[in-house]
């Protein structure tokens, strides 16, 4: 890393160029203490959310938002009953049943003010996103429809087209709320909507006339009424983009689709000062940093003024100046994973992105003891802070509209026309201070990612997954009508092309690129460092870096369907994917009697193909014909776990009937003939266990009672219970990624892929008789990609895991089935082609 950056102060604007002075020579750059991030690290909280919840992410679809009408739309909101619980109400902010009667007034009160439902959260509340703009026609709407699909899809000729630099309306996105116990960008919003639908000023007119402002006014209503970070599956919402497991966080992703926001917020708390993007270093490398740094920096420099310009003082108010991570920090507030809500809009468009975390603290310890009357002087302090970046960023949007179209189409122009991106230096970056070596992050794009058809594809299941999240996301996929040959290598009719002269490369290569071991690059990350759905979601993915790309297909808006059964004999299911999983719980849970082989592969009998070909048109699984038998039956197996709400999420997907519990809840009494198998990862410790509650356990695990554990917790737990004979060593604790793994040949692991995720990774050494390594770390280095470094006293780092057994499996001297993971198959419900070998794990240890 280099000196601290300098503080340099904005002193004019000309020609949409924000010119920037050093400060006098008597200044000292200030340097604030490095962030403290809520949320980071492993997750430990325990997962307990109801089934239904589950059921709603899993089976919600996100409603695609209308281009064919006019502005305003207007929707008349059915508000929800009154809640006096909801957490809002003591802050003196606003609760979520009082936000659709003002939604509703405001459409009544202005034209300007449009009111959608753009889903519904996991806790089944609706979502909603507000457009402020000047009236529209229906016709007027669509021609600003076919500007934005221009920008995207023809951007060399949306650069010279001098209607869309005259009449488009810059699409702005402000997020509010999407960690629910961080209220008051909701507030914010909704005095922002009032102001705008009815002041008259010619700067609101104009601005209005220019643009249009769409306001997701609480990305997080469950978390917002119950006062919780995360929604009612326990899911941090702001972990979530890539893996999109759930409904907000695929309302959000849509929304970026279809409105594609030049600009964006997302407000949070708290930091103090108030603490607002861009980042320190590693800066995520698929998008075109040039363009994203110059006008985040630029718009960060006129939030700050608007937010110092408050006047609130340290010694008056207790509120710190406000903190640009870029200029003022070294490390510990980096923007290099796409699973942060400014972090993935970029790959949309979006070329002003920022988090800002407003700086008086009101959950946590702080809601619980403050008294109310603080509390609210607080929140009115971050609501007026909130509004203060809002208008600042309207005003950086109305002043320098040309500029932010210009350089969204440029990130499409690059994409498409498959240009080397630009690194950042105070010469392709003029005007932003302190750009050093450490903050030149680019990718090496390939020419096309192959995913292959037939015999070349591992799993044809995992495959249209991959294609449908591709999609998903707006990335431009082509499937092959004919047979082709690229690089040497001959693919067959029906495979996947992403040709990466797209304008949207940048997410295609952050969703399927290996990504990049940045272990040496920053002391430490905040979050995940590594992601490869290439890697981590079970299908074949093939690299094109050269050649010429003449493949003969369509592009697709989804997968071909791959459920198939055979017509005769008994029937054969891999169990390598989360829905064949599925399958076969739904399977056991019908009564159909299935047995397993020694490789863990499902042996469904023929008299059952009716029902396994609903089941094959419903998950896309393949059901093959085979002769064998198996050597064991499999049974339904019920799961008493005590997990991540990411495991918790990730079980129920694959159809496990589960049973949330934790150490309190066996101490409370827990009936152990309820379940076949204890899961353990978070939140129970053997130790912990009060004699009756020991008692129970014991018993259960005498009675042949499965485990299976995951990580620390997990290790703890076979140690204190003195179940199998192995000694677990714990790697960094802040390390993280996709690694490479060797997978011996079994019912846990056989088959599995060649790589895995890890966070806070273990490994197994001192097996005891009887103790079986299932999988292995690869030899040498096994980091592909992320941050993982050795301890202070150079242990614990990947050369120390390398060889050593990640998973291993065996039977306690109580007689209970044991396996026990190093690795993270089932984190934040993401790495989908590993989380059978926790399914394959369940259903062996409670046969």
């Amino acid at each position: 890393m280099g000196m601290p950056r300098p503080v340099l102060v904005a002193t004019a604007t000309l020609a949409g160029a924000l010119l920037l002075a050093p400060p006098p020579a008597t200044a000292a750059p200030r340097k604030p203490q490095p962030p403290v991030r809520a949320g980071g690290g492993l997750d430990t909280a325990v997962g307990v959310a109801p089934a239904a919840a589950a059921g709603r992410a899993l089976g919600a679809p996100t409603p695609a938002l209308r281009h064919d009408t006019g502005y305003p739309r207007r929707t008349v909101l059915v508000p929800p009953p009154v809640n006096p619980a909801d957490k809002s109400v003591k802050l003196g902010l606003t609760p979520y049943h009082a936000i659709a009667p003002k939604l509703n007034e405001l459409q009544k009160l202005s034209d300007r003010v449009s009111v959608e439902v753009a889903g519904r959260s996991a806790g089944g509340h609706e979502l909603y996103l507000v457009t402020v703009t000047a009236p529209e026609t229906a016709a007027q709407a669509r021609d600003q429809e076919r500007m934005r699909e221009r920008i995207e899809h023809s951007p060399a000729a949306a650069a010279k087209d001098q209607k869309i630099k005259s009449a488009y309306k810059a699409p702005l996105f402000i997020n509010n709320n999407i960690h629910g116990n961080e209220w008051e960008g909701t507030d914010a919003a909704l005095k922002l909507i009032e102001r705008l639908a009815t002041a008259n000023d010619a700067r609101t007119t104009e601005l209005l006339s220019k643009s249009r402002i769409h306001l997701n006014v609480t990305a997080n209503p469950d978390g917002r009424i119950a006062g919780t970070r995360a929604n009612a599956n326990g899911f941090d919402l702001n972990r979530d983009f890539i893996t999109a497991s759930q409904p907000e966080t695929r309302a959000i992703r849509q929304i970026a689709i279809d409105k594609q926001p030049v600009m964006m917020l997302d407000l949070h708390g708290y930091v103090n000062g108030t603490l607002i993007e861009p980042t320190t270093p590693p800066h995520g490398e698929n998008y075109e940093y040039d363009l994203f740094l110059k006008n985040s920096y630029a718009n960060a420099l006129g939030m700050e003024a608007a937010v110092n310009g408050l006047g609130y003082t340290p010694q008056k108010d207790g509120v710190q100046p406000a903190v640009i991570p870029f200029r003022d920090q070294q490390e510990g507030w980096d923007d290099w994973p796409p699973i942060f809500t400014p972090q993935y809009m970029p790959f949309h468009g979006t070329v002003v992105a920022h988090t800002v975390e407003f700086p008086m603290r009101v959950n946590g310890r702080d809601y619980d003891t403050q008294p109310v009357g603080e509390l609210r002087r607080r929140s009115t302090i971050n609501t007026a802070i909130a509004g203060a970046a809002m208008r600042a960023t309207l005003d950086y949007a109305l002043d320098h509209r040309a500029t932010v179209i210009a350089d969204q189409i440029e990130i499409f122009r690059r994409g498409a026309a498959g240009e080397a991106q630009r690194p950042v230096s105070e010469e392709t970056v003029p005007g932003v201070p302190g750009i050093g070596p450490e903050d030149v992050y680019t990718a090496e794009f390939p020419r096309a990612y192959v995913i292959p058809a037939g015999s070349g594809q591992r799993s044809a299941t995992a495959a249209a997954r991959l294609v449908d999240d591709l999609t998903a996301n707006d990335v431009r996929v082509v499937r092959a009508d004919e047979r082709f040959r690229l690089n040497g290598r001959t693919y067959p009719a029906g495979s996947y092309v992403v040709d990466m002269h797209q304008p949207k490369r940048g997410l295609a290569n952050a969703i399927l690129a290996d990504g990049r071991d940045i272990s040496a690059d920053v002391s430490a990350m905040y979050d995940i460092s590594g992601w490869s759905l290439g890697l981590l979601w079970g299908a074949t993915v093939n690299r094109v870096e050269d050649g010429r790309l003449r493949v003969e297909g369509r592009t697709v808006r989804a997968a071909a369907p791959t459920g198939h059964v055979a017509p005769h004999g008994d029937l054969a299911l891999r169990l390598d994917d989360p829905n064949e999983q599925t399958a076969v719980n739904s399977l056991l849970a019908q009564g159909v009697r299935v047995r397993r082989t020694d490789d863990g592969t499902a042996i469904v009998p023929g008299s059952a193909r009716e029902r396994a070909r609903v089941l094959a048109d419903r998950y896309g699984v393949v059901f093959r014909a085979t002769e064998q038998r198996g050597t064991a039956d499999l049974h339904r197996t019920r799961v008493a776990a005590a997990v991540t709400p990411g495991e918790l999420f990730s079980l129920r997907e694959m159809g496990f009937d589960v049973v949330p519990v934790s150490t309190a809840m066996l101490n409370a009494g827990f009936d152990w003939s309820a379940a076949d198998v204890l899961y353990v990862s978070t939140g129970l410790s053997y130790k912990a266990l009060d004699p009756a509650a020991r008692a129970a356990l014991d018993d259960f695990l005498k009675g042949g009672g499965g485990v299976v554990g995951l990580g620390s917790t997990g290790a703890a737990f076979n140690t204190d219970a003195g179940l199998l004979a192995a000694t677990a060593v714990e790697g960094h604790g802040d390390a993280n990624g996709v690694v490479r793994v060797v997978n011996a040949s079994g019912p846990v692991t056989g088959g599995a892929p060649g790589h895995s995720f890890v966070y806070s990774p273990l490994w197994f050494t001192a097996l005891g008789t009887g103790v079986r390594a299932d999988q292995s770390y690869g030899s040498g280095n096994p980091l592909v990609s992320g941050h993982w470094r050795p301890l202070d006293n150079g242990s614990g780092g990947p050369l120390d895991a390398a060889d050593r057994a990640s998973v291993v499996s065996g039977t306690s001297a109580q007689g209970s089935p044991v396996v026990l993971f190093g690795t993270q198959p089932l984190f934040r419900a993401h790495p989908k082609g590993m989380f059978t070998q926790v399914g394959r794990a369940l259903l062996i240890t409670g046969a």
